[in-house]
């Protein structure tokens, strides 16, 4: 009897106890209560870092913010530097341009020079036929046939004189300077004897000039000789006939070079 009013009395103390139905309060009292000993949570440091670094962030864009600030003005002052060069350019292109209109200007007013002669021909005349006599009533104003005639006569002169002038002058002759490759047979071939065959031929607008030889290979050399000839008279081809008419001595000639003078 005293054993079951025992164990009757300890279920009684264990249902009267709250400790274990209450665990989730337990539980949070304790851990504020190692956060307050031993400092916050993991949690709430990054919570606190966090914090802690957004003051951090708007002063870096603050400062950032600034420094293109500062840029754009410089460009800005660049931008308002070259303006101004600009304009002082356009000033000085529209200066020269005035000057230039007016010089233009000052031409298109000016007379040519050959009316000039023309004009004075009429009163020279007038006065070499005209009378001593005074009286205005023997002054023509507004010219006559006569007048008109002796104007003629002096422009067909000077045209004529001109003609005859230009008649005179020596009319411009074409010519070129042509480089000839003569090439013979062989290296036994007298090249001595080739270049007298090559000078020999002679017309009329042909002359010869310097010479050379050229190896080619194997102990072979060519004739290389430079002549004047003038366009009208000499062409490429009577040379080249004229010269292989040496059959014992060339076997070809070739044009190395053809230059207008």
């Amino acid at each position: 009897m005293p054993k079951r009013s025992t164990n009757m009395s300890g279920l009684q103390c264990l249902a009267s106890e709250n400790i274990w139905f209450d665990k989730q309060r337990y539980d949070e009292a304790e851990k504020r209560f190692y956060e307050g000993v031993n400092g916050p949570s993991t949690q709430v440091k990054t919570a606190l870092q966090q914090a802690k670094g957004r003051p951090q962030k708007r002063q870096h864009r603050n400062s950032s913010s600034q420094s293109g600030d500062q840029e754009l003005v410089s460009r800005m002052k660049s931008l308002e530097l070259e303006n101004q060069t600009l304009h002082k350019v356009v000033e000085t292109m529209r200066a020269a341009l005035q000057k230039l209109e007016t010089r233009v200007a000052v031409l298109e007013k000016t007379p040519a020079p050959a009316a000039v002669p023309c004009a004075k021909a009429a009163p020279v005349k007038q006065m070499e036929n005209g009378d001593d006599d005074d009286d205005d009533d023997d002054i023509d104003l507004f010219g006559s046939d006569d007048d008109d005639e002796e104007a003629a006569r002096i422009k067909q002169e000077r045209v004529d004189a001109y003609a005859a002038k230009k008649s005179k002058k020596p009319a411009l002759i074409a010519k070129s300077s042509i480089l000839l490759d003569v090439k013979p047979w062989d290296d036994e071939t007298d090249m001595a004897q080739l270049e007298q065959c090559v000078r020999s031929v002679q017309m009329d607008g042909l002359l010869w000039g310097a010479s050379k030889l050229v190896p080619v290979g194997y102990g072979i050399k060519k004739l290389q000789i430079n002549c004047v000839v003038e366009d009208d008279k000499v062409g490429t081809d009577i040379l080249e006939e004229e010269i292989t008419k040496f059959e014992d001595f060339v076997q070809s000639v070739d044009v190395a070079a053809f230059n207008k003078i």
